[in-house]
């Protein structure tokens, strides 16, 4: 969701009573005091704001966006999560590494999906510049940690509609 479509850096009520969705975070160490801990805080705060009860949100750290994927894995199994959502960054240097890791990542959590029928939320930035990083964790062009948020509870909400 492009974030010229709603107001910057808000959260909207997604989930409106109380549930028991328990929601695994997995977080990259990588750039964590710049960019992902700003992600982390937009992410958990929508989380709240949407009635999730904090006992049932897992936070977990891995070392780098890598590790994302097997990090997600990992924390759905320990936590029997009901969603898990990934947060990192990965900034676009004078090599090709950002491609092939985004792609791993993006690959990764499609599969994962898919495999245990859950949401695994891809919550990895991919700008060109710290400066961009910045403006899409907090900064003028809103926190991405929010719309992956929200993205999470309405995949949850769709689960649940699809049970009935």
């Amino acid at each position: 969701m492009s974030s010229k479509l709603k107001k910057l850096g808000t959260s909207k009520e997604i989930i409106t009573q109380k549930n028991n969705f328990k929601i695994a975070i997995v977080v990259s160490e990588y750039y964590f005091d710049e960019i992902n801990k700003q992600l982390l805080k937009g992410c958990y705060e929508t989380l709240i704001y949407n009635k999730i009860n904090h006992q049932n949100i897992s936070i977990e750290y891995v070392p780098g966006a890598f590790e994302l994927t097997s990090g997600a894995q990992l924390v759905l199994e320990k936590y029997k999560s009901d969603a898990v959502i990934t947060l990192g960054c990965v900034i676009k240097g004078d090599t090709d590494h950002d491609k092939y890791i985004n792609s791993a990542v993006a690959n990764g959590l499609t599969n994962l999906s898919i495999q245990y029928k859950k949401p695994f939320i891809f919550g990895l930035l991919t700008p060109n510049t710290m400066k961009q990083a910045k403006e899409r964790s907090g900064g003028k062009k809103g926190n991405k940690g929010i719309e992956v948020a929200e993205a999470c509870l309405k995949m949850l909400l769709l689960m649940q509609k699809l049970k009935k």
